[in-house]
């Protein structure tokens, strides 16, 4: 069965509400957010850390729950009740990123606005422990640990006018966290990458970096 046609199934008796509008021609203004239903077999549905299914899962969120959805990503591919995709939907207030395909938002194409500014959270590419997050309320990175791989977790970042690149480290091992201040003027923007390196007080040797990440201090 299509995932258009399971939309609507789903849909029977479900009555979203969208936050803000689309223009004409269904592109999204930037400042669009969306709201959508978690459907799963019954079970909670993890939430997670990055947009794929090996990192952290921070929390769950129960089936039949409302989110509002602030920003999406293509991230890991991922088969749901709503068919199979690689899009995510980034979920500020549990703290992370939820598969599209166990979301119920009224429509079969994006219902946000593509993640970059604000998307809060990322992870190492490859088979790497690295996680982080900024956190604009008060400009500080957490930088976390996940397994024993031989490498430090790291944040390099850059802030307005390519000053950069910067690092926090977490030097820790295998299930530690690191949380550092920094100096990111209120708002001011911050762009980071997630890596590992062998920890350096110089110029480390960068891998497996993530995608880059903006965001702003608020």
């Amino acid at each position: 069965m299509k995932r258009s046609n399971l939309r609507r199934i789903a849909g029977l008796g479900v009555i979203l509400t969208a936050v803000g509008t689309l223009v004409v021609g269904g592109a999204l203004e930037a400042s669009a957010a969306a709201t959508g239903t978690v459907k799963t077999a019954g079970d909670p549905l993890n939430v997670r850390r990055a947009p794929t299914t090996s990192a952290t899962a921070v929390r769950t969120v129960a089936n039949g729950a409302a989110v509002t959805i602030d920003c999406q990503i293509n991230g890991a591919s991922v088969t749901g009740p709503y068919g199979t995709g690689t899009l995510w939907d980034y979920v500020p207030a549990l703290g992370g990123y939820i598969s599209d395909t166990y979301v119920y938002t009224g429509q079969d194409t994006r219902v946000a606005p593509d993640c970059g500014v604000g998307s809060g959270s990322g992870q190492c590419a490859d088979a790497c422990a690295g996680e982080a997050q900024y956190r604009a309320s008060d400009s500080h990175f957490l930088v976390y640990d996940k397994n024993a791989d031989g490498y430090s977790a790291v944040v390099a970042y850059w802030l307005k006018g390519g000053a950069g690149p910067f690092y926090v480290w977490n030097s820790g091992g295998e299930g530690s966290s690191v949380d550092k201040a920094v100096s990111v003027p209120r708002g001011g923007w911050v762009f980071y990458k997630v890596c590992v390196a062998n920890y350096t007080t110089g110029k480390p040797d960068l891998k497996s970096c993530s995608d880059g990440i903006t965001d702003f201090a608020a």
